[in-house]
């Protein structure tokens, strides 16, 4: 499931034009997460999760900011999230499940932003790359 030269250029492309609101996406999927999936939020009993709370977009933020620098680094997604994966491995303790409940709900939340840009194509790229930055990310679970 290598992330292919057309899944590179489309990913690409739409963190370009995602631009400087990959944050309010992230943000919203965040959102999604937590009500369609009410046990993921106990990782963040110590934060406000009502939607729109400054704790929410800066979480948000964090997520954007790894997924970007996941586009910027697709040669070396282990190497590039690998602190990430160490924090929610051994710190934080996080189920995996988790990322893919999160990755499901940006996949609707962009699907609903861009649908005329959200080509069959795209949405398997997207989720080609997501898998494997999930991956990166489950990399230390034992």
């Amino acid at each position: 499931m290598e992330l292919s030269q057309v899944d590179r250029a489309l990913l690409r492309a739409l963190w370009r034009k995602l631009g400087n609101n990959v944050g309010v996406y992230t943000t919203e999927a965040l959102e999604r997460t937590f009500l369609a999936f009410p046990s993921t939020k106990t990782y963040f009993l110590h934060l406000d999760l009502r939607p729109g709370s400054a704790q929410v977009k800066a979480h948000g933020q964090k997520v954007a900011d790894a997924l970007t620098l996941a586009v910027d680094h697709l040669d070396d997604l282990p190497g590039a999230l690998s602190a990430l994966s160490d924090l929610h491995t051994n710190k934080l303790q996080v189920d995996p499940v988790n990322f893919k409940l999160l990755s499901h709900c940006l996949l609707v939340t962009l699907a609903r932003h861009y649908p005329g840009d959200f080509s069959p194509a795209l949405q398997a790229s997207l989720d080609k790359f997501l898998s494997h930055v999930i991956l990166a990310l489950v990399s230390n679970y034992h």
